[in-house]
């Protein structure tokens, strides 16, 4: 039968299998993959095409990935996807939000552990009323790597950990009175504001859903998703005159990811040698 899949190349990512590690960071833009790269020994470029810019090297002597997305659920999906296809299993989205809970400032890091599913490449992968939720290791890792950023006294914001908005449409929520269907966005967004959200992004949501599936597949290998995010800025506490910061610099997030991917590889080496000892200690 003819096809148009390589079975030793991923078909949009260009890569192979050993081109990636078992960890892997997700930024959405081309663009900042070389600068997390520079958080990695040895880091050298493996692929790059259409959004995918994938560079691979090592943490704490692991193999270590960073590898873009692009924007949008469908896109990211592919992304991990193929990147699971390639062996990886631990994915932390870095990336940027808009804030929607008036405690959220801009320059705050968000940890997303769990994301509202307004968009649709979740529904092709998980069923109507069934959550996107984060790893609980990965989120706990995040969440004290923040901890561990904001104990500096000279680092101002604050970080969150809660659920965020994951959506198909940028300007439906930027602009929805340019929406035929405008009213129904700001009546869902109302009700978001209203239940806690933190914050609004787009890829979330596809990126928790891949993992779920996927890991629930494989008997032996879990599959664990988590992200931190930048709040650029907080379109509620605008609209309500309150103070806030519009900050585009995602180096603080992308501190977190790796510090936070430095926390998890160290528990897995400890978890992974009790697991031989005791082994050995059966045989």
């Amino acid at each position: 039968m003819a096809t148009i899949m390589n079975e030793n190349e991923r078909f949009h990512l260009k890569i192979k299998k050993g081109d990636v590690g078992r960890y892997v960071i997700l930024p959405g833009d081309p663009g900042r993959v070389p600068k997390i790269a520079e958080y990695l020994d040895d880091a050298v470029q493996v692929a790059q095409n259409r959004e995918y810019n994938i560079y691979t090297g090592k943490l704490l002597g692991e193999k270590v990935s960073v590898c873009s997305t692009g924007i949008g659920g469908p896109s990211a999906a592919i992304a991990v996807e193929e990147l699971i296809d390639s062996g990886a299993t631990t994915f932390i989205r870095v990336g940027t939000c808009g804030g929607v809970d008036l405690q959220v400032s801009g320059g705050d890091l968000i940890i997303a552990e769990a994301a509202i599913r307004a968009e649709g490449t979740s529904y092709e992968y998980l069923p109507q009323g069934y959550p996107a939720l984060a790893d609980f290791e990965v989120t706990s890792a995040l969440a004290q790597a923040a901890k561990e950023i904001y104990e500096n006294k000279n680092v101002f914001g604050n970080y969150h950990v809660g659920v965020v908005h994951s959506k198909d449409s940028f300007y439906g929520e930027v602009n929805p009175e340019g929406s035929a269907v405008g009213d129904n966005i700001k009546s869902r967004w109302d009700s978001y504001l209203k239940s806690g959200c933190l914050a609004s992004e787009m890829e979330c949501a596809a990126i928790y859903s891949v993992g779920l599936v996927r890991g629930a597949r494989h008997e032996t290998r879990r599959i664990r998703c988590g992200a931190v995010l930048t709040a650029l800025w907080n379109a509620e506490r605008s609209k309500r005159g309150l103070d806030d910061t519009i900050c585009n610099d995602t180096t603080r997030g992308i501190k977190c990811a790796v510090r936070a991917l430095e926390i998890i590889i160290a528990n897995d080496a400890e978890q992974e040698a009790r697991y031989r000892a005791y082994m050995n200690e059966n045989r």
